[in-house]
């Protein structure tokens, strides 16, 4: 994956040397390599600046290098491969209709050209990985959405790494999500608007007000944006910011997507299928370098744990389609989770319900607004409170959001 190129320090000129320019990305690219490889050949691995490696200006770089470092990022042990079963789990396995209808439609997640009796067969591995992890782990409950996680794990590093990666995975980052019930995904959900309102009230004000609720966002959370963005490139720098990072972090990037596309929001009529339309269409083209910046600059000033109350008012004042598991069924049947039954948005919430903990609050940290939103490339400072918070959690590899 191709780093943006640096600006000098001096003023910009008219003519830009094409000459220099490459050749600082090639310097840039090839200090960066020599870092990762640096940490990966300490004893024991720098987990720490692999993080920081992971979080920065342009991730990782090449399938080859996460290969190496996600495995270190989730302490998956790659000489010690999960055991295969004994038993025929397509026979067995209580899910495997619904993972294989799940598969077959993955089409176009996998790369344009690739040979079809190539992708037909990572489909059938994809399918035994997933049955595999689930046979392993009967506590976890399969969801539409999964299967876009496990691909993309299973395009970088292979049908064995995959398994081990995605078990440690699914058990740690994405256990909530893989509950009998929506009630944990849901609670992950309603980080979304507090965390706008901190830095937009505007547009804070104006979704509620549309009754737009986060809905919109939970393909986005549940497959870590793998099933909403067509190109792979930019999928995986995604996924090595989160491997790096808090599990809550798809949330705050989440919610930069929505205050970068703040204009678009406002500039729409003030009703939830207007906005809902516009949000669940995704742009293609988002500056992700940048977005990832700010989305580590807000973790930083609005943690999660200062948050949290703000979260919980809102699972009580609120009540989407997305509290009950079989309306997540019925729209994951679609292979669209965020498209539900719309129609059950209206009247579901009783005027007093709407403004209660949500609309009335004082208004604080508005000076924070130009610091966090600032086009900053390199994440610097946030960048090492953001891998903090990750050594701080990973260690453990406990998800404990809902006390």
């Amino acid at each position: 994956m191709a780093l943006p190129s640096a600006q000098g320090d001096g003023p910009t000129s008219s003519r830009w040397d094409g000459g220099a320019e490459k050749t600082d990305f090639n310097a840039k690219r090839k200090k960066k390599v020599a870092e990762i490889y640096q940490a990966l050949n300490s004893d024991p691995a720098d987990v720490a600046a692999l993080r920081r490696m992971a979080i920065s200006e342009g991730g990782l770089l090449t399938d080859e290098i996460r290969q190496k470092v996600w495995p270190k990022l989730l302490n998956v042990n790659t000489s010690d491969p999960p055991p295969i079963s004994g038993k025929d789990l397509r026979q067995v396995s209580k899910d495997y209709q619904q993972v294989l209808l799940d598969v077959r439609r993955s089409l176009r997640r996998f790369p344009p050209g690739m040979p079809e009796k190539q992708r037909e067969g990572l489909q059938e591995e994809l399918i035994d990985i997933i049955l595999l992890i689930l046979e392993r782990n009967p506590q976890l409950h399969y969801y539409q959405g999964y299967h876009d996680i496990v691909v993309t794990f299973l395009l970088v590093v292979g049908e064995q790494l995959t398994t081990s990666l995605v078990e440690k995975l699914s058990t740690h980052h994405l256990r909530d999500f893989m509950d009998p019930t929506m009630d944990n995904t849901k609670h992950i959900l309603n980080y979304l608007m507090p965390i706008i309102d901190q830095v937009n009230p505007e547009l804070h004000d104006f979704m509620q007000s549309a009754e737009v609720g986060t809905i919109f966002a939970l393909s986005w959370l549940i497959t870590w944006f793998g099933h909403v963005l067509s190109d792979f490139r930019h999928v995986v720098r995604l996924y090595d910011f989160f491997l790096a990072c808090h599990p809550l972090m798809p949330i705050y990037f989440a919610a930069v997507i929505v205050l970068y596309r703040e204009q678009e929001v406002l500039d729409c009529d003030c009703d939830m299928a207007s906005v809902h339309h516009l949000l669940s269409q995704i742009p293609q083209d988002l500056p992700y370098e940048t977005l990832i910046s700010r989305a580590g600059d807000l973790f930083v000033q609005f943690p999660p744990s200062e948050l949290a109350r703000e979260a919980a008012a809102q699972q009580q004042a609120e009540k989407t389609a997305a509290s009950t598991f079989k309306d997540f069924e019925l729209a994951s049947a679609q292979q669209r989770p965020d498209t539900v039954l719309r129609q059950r948005f209206r009247g579901l919430l009783r005027p007093e319900d709407r403004t209660k903990d949500v609309l009335t609050k004082p208004r604080t940290n508005r000076f924070v607004k130009l610091a966090v939103m600032g086009l900053t490339v390199a994440l610097g400072a946030a960048a090492l409170a953001v891998v903090k918070s990750a050594l701080e959690w990973a260690p453990k590899f406990q998800l404990q959001l809902f006390p």
